[in-house]
């Protein structure tokens, strides 16, 4: 029979494992802010903001399409990519500064881009924009995500609002 305090170790263990995961499925893309840093090799170490090509320049390597890719296979590319010619076994770390933004308009009183948040939810969007106006619909609201903005998709206060999102909140009816 488990005690109280390991059945709390456990779900804090799986919930820090969906975090993990979480993060780890965050494909980068233009606008992104990313350090990366070579251990021992303070000349390899590299801010930069993805282009919109979603590139980046890296010493030695030259143009590396970082868009579409997970911190970690970015990472690896540039393990494999120093391995050998550069260094025997490169330790390379890359991380996000700064997430691009998402995009809120329609009824909220301060629309605009706001910088995302990993977990960040419409409602945490539309706190940011000021809250919603006098005329807005808790239930009309439309999400055009980034990888598929011909595409829309009805969403509620709760649903995820992902980087590089456009959300837009539609006026009710009376």
């Amino acid at each position: 029979m488990l005690t109280m305090k390991q059945l709390w170790l456990i779900g804090g263990l799986a919930f820090a494992s969906l975090n993990v995961l979480a993060d780890d499925s965050y494909l980068l893309g233009a606008g992104d802010k990313i350090s990366i840093k070579v251990f021992g090799q303070d000349d390899m170490e590299l801010q930069t903001q993805l282009t919109d090509s979603g590139t980046i320049n890296y010493p030695f390597l030259g143009s590396i399409k970082a868009s579409g890719r997970t911190l970690k296979e970015l990472e690896q590319l540039i393990y494999q990519g120093l391995k050998g010619d550069y260094l025997i076994e490169p330790n390379v770390y890359v991380g996000i500064d700064e997430y691009r933004p998402f995009y809120i308009h329609g009824e909220v009183k301060k629309p605009g881009a706001y910088p995302y948040q990993p977990g960040m939810t419409v409602n945490q969007a539309v706190a940011l924009a000021g809250g919603l106006t006098e005329r807005a619909s808790r239930d009309r609201i439309v999400i055009a995500r980034e990888a598929k903005k011909a595409e829309t998709e009805n969403g509620t206060l709760n649903s995820r609002v992902l980087a590089g999102d456009t959300v837009t909140i539609l006026q009710r009816f009376f």
